[in-house]
């Protein structure tokens, strides 16, 4: 689509001032979790500071969107969805060496323990780093507290909403010994106010402390988005629809959640049992009674750092995938319903939420639209100007050809990408899920139709080409009649068998065709085959297209060995290994490598510089 007609049509969509405000044209990006990044003088953990050099390396890359992973503080899995506040900011990532008061002898000497000991950089983030720097914080904040700080003040005023009772949702825990708040004495779970109060005046301090970090906390992130606003770098941040169940907004707004739900997604053909996330469901009825004020200030504090804002599972503003409290967690998300349950209710429920979000923030709002989405939230996010997700592996013909749609045939409203956080990186994707099925999933469904998987797995699938789960058809698997026959069903009875074999079989294949490749398809990911899908979605029709920076980095051939173990989270499981990836190389580096020339040439070939 020519330029001038993207900027018109944008400019009529119900979000245009958004667009007028941040320029309605290509653009590209990319993703990069602040715990992934470090620089030479990062602190165990990819710091606020931090981000300036990757403003720097975005500049010089010809990128002009930075995208973070949500920032909130997070409970003990580090999982960045699963935050104890949809306000509160993550104190590991904070540069103790920027705080006032670092220079002082036994705060320096402090500092330059916990460099000695976290010197050594692994290829996970040992997240202790947390403990330590909070133990420092302490310090400098016993040292600041005499001091009057208008400014402080000034904060604290501007976020009464949230800020006191998080900072003493933070101190109770600590006094529960991080037991969550369901399982607190009934006089803090249930917010008696007077024995609050107590509990404020006996824990004063500590509970200041918890607001002084949280300004502190503020004031870096603050200056590093004055700092990609000279340089005309765009911050996208990530909104997660959902907070935890032992978080201060749920504990202090028990009303606005149906704490007998456990949010989560139905069984796809990636998660066979589907997932369940636990976090607890909004009781929207509430949240409207009290004027939206919970969801409104949280876009308002969100705003203070971001110019684009992606909506995460935006589909579960129109309805959401509720599993009962009390059912068997080894049944992740198979036994749950979508809430509202009447399907003529989704619509209307999505487009009053989104609405209200358009009329609260300044910011650009995105849109992860992936999975299962009804016709009624595509609608209103095209008709709202609210770009969706296209992630090149599942952007196809599902339904007829079930080829790969070429870069013309991408939604020019959509971001366009190679990978995401919950997936594999492209190059592992490439090796080792492309022309496979989950194998879970496969034994689940033969399971239901009483076929005896161990009998036919080897006649189906290549098992020394499967693993992590996924299972590569035989290349003679060639048509749904010969599926149907091992299966030993009539075709009727096996339609979703006969799906995920015609989305699946030869994908690989099919895709060397369509990048027009030389030579005979490769099994590996190299440097020629990333630059050419990474092209392919710079090519694409998508206003915007925003790549991992582990996709930018198998560019550069920086991945060693197994591309698969370069992942950031893997859905539906707990590890030391999710959220907690380090990229293979620091941000000075990257700036001086190579391949940075090579990924401005490319942007600017696509138009998109």
């Amino acid at each position: 689509m020519a330029g001038d007609n993207l900027k018109e049509l944008l400019l009529k969509a119900i979000s245009k001032d958004k667009w007028e405000r941040i320029g309605a044209k290509r653009r590209a990006g990319i993703l990069a979790p602040l715990f992934s990044i470090y620089s030479k003088d990062s602190l165990g953990i990819g710091e606020f500071r931090d981000l300036k050099l990757l403003i720097d390396w975005a500049k010089v890359s010809g990128n002009s969107i930075i995208q973070l992973l949500p920032l909130n503080e997070t409970g003990p899995l580090f999982c960045p969805y699963d935050s104890v506040s949809s306000f509160a900011l993550e104190p590991a990532y904070i540069s103790l060496e920027d705080v006032p008061g670092a220079n002082k002898s036994h705060i320096k000497a402090s500092i330059n323990q916990i460099k000695k000991e976290f010197s050594k950089r692994g290829a996970h983030v040992d997240y202790s780093i947390k403990k330590r720097k909070i133990h420092v914080l302490w310090s400098m904040f016993l040292e600041e507290e005499r001091v009057s700080h208008k400014k402080l003040k000034e904060f604290i005023d501007e976020n009464s909403y949230w800020i006191n009772d998080f900072a003493l949702f933070g101190e109770l825990k600590y006094y529960h010994m991080g037991a969550p708040w369901y399982q607190w004495e009934d006089k803090y779970k249930n917010r008696d106010v007077k024995q609050l109060e107590i509990f404020r005046k006996e824990h004063e301090k500590e509970i200041s402390f918890q607001i002084w970090v949280q300004w502190q906390l503020y004031k870096q992130f603050k200056a590093v988005k004055k700092y990609a606003e000279s340089k005309k770098i765009l911050f996208k941040g990530d909104l997660p629809l959902l907070v935890s169940r032992d978080s201060a907004d749920v504990w202090a707004h028990q009303e606005f959640f149906k704490l007998e739900f456990a949010a989560g997604a139905p069984p796809d053909m990636y998660c066979a049992k589907g997932q369940r996330w636990g976090m607890p469901t909004y009781n929207w009825e509430r949240v409207a009674a009290d004027d939206y004020k919970y969801l409104k200030k949280k876009l308002k504090y969100a705003q203070e750092f971001y110019d684009i804002l992606r909506i995460d599972h935006v589909v579960g503003l129109f309805r959401i995938w509720s599993i009962p409290y009390n059912e068997p967690l080894e049944n992740q998300g198979l036994r749950g319903f979508f809430d509202p349950q009447d399907e003529n209710k989704w619509a209307n429920h999505g487009r009053n939420i989104l609405s209200l979000m358009l009329n609260n923030t300044d910011m650009l709002l995105c849109a992860e639209d992936l999975g299962v989405i009804p016709e009624v939230c595509t609608e209103a996010l095209e008709e709202f100007g609210i770009p969706g997700n296209d992630v090149q592996r599942w952007t196809k013909d599902w339904k007829v050809k079930h080829d790969f749609l070429r870069p013309g045939d991408y939604r020019f409203l959509s971001v366009a990408m190679l990978s995401t956080h919950d997936t594999t990186n492209w190059g592992a994707w490439w090796e080792n899920e492309a022309g496979t099925v989950d194998e879970g999933l496969f034994r689940r469904k033969c399971g239901e139709r009483g076929i005896n998987y161990e009998a036919i797995k080897e006649k189906l699938f290549n098992l020394e080409r499967s693993r992590y789960g996924r299972l590569r058809w035989l290349d003679n698997v060639n048509s749904s009649d010969y599926l149907a026959a091992i299966l030993g069903r009539r075709k009727e009875e096996i339609a979703d068998f006969i799906d995920m074999y015609e989305n699946t079989y030869q994908e690989k294949e099919k895709l060397w065709k369509e990048l027009n490749m030389p030579g005979p398809m490769r099994e590996g990911a190299d440097k020629d085959i990333i630059a050419a899908v990474l092209k392919m979605t710079l090519d694409s029709r998508a206003i915007f297209c925003i790549n991992s920076i582990i996709d930018w980095l198998s560019l550069a051939g920086a991945l060693k060995g197994d591309a698969y173990q370069y992942r950031i989270n893997t859905p539906g499981t707990i590890s030391r290994d999710n959220w907690s990836l380090i990229i293979p190389v620091s941000l000075e580096e990257l700036i001086k490598n190579k391949v940075t020339k090579d990924i401005h040439k490319m942007i600017t070939a696509s138009d998109r510089a």
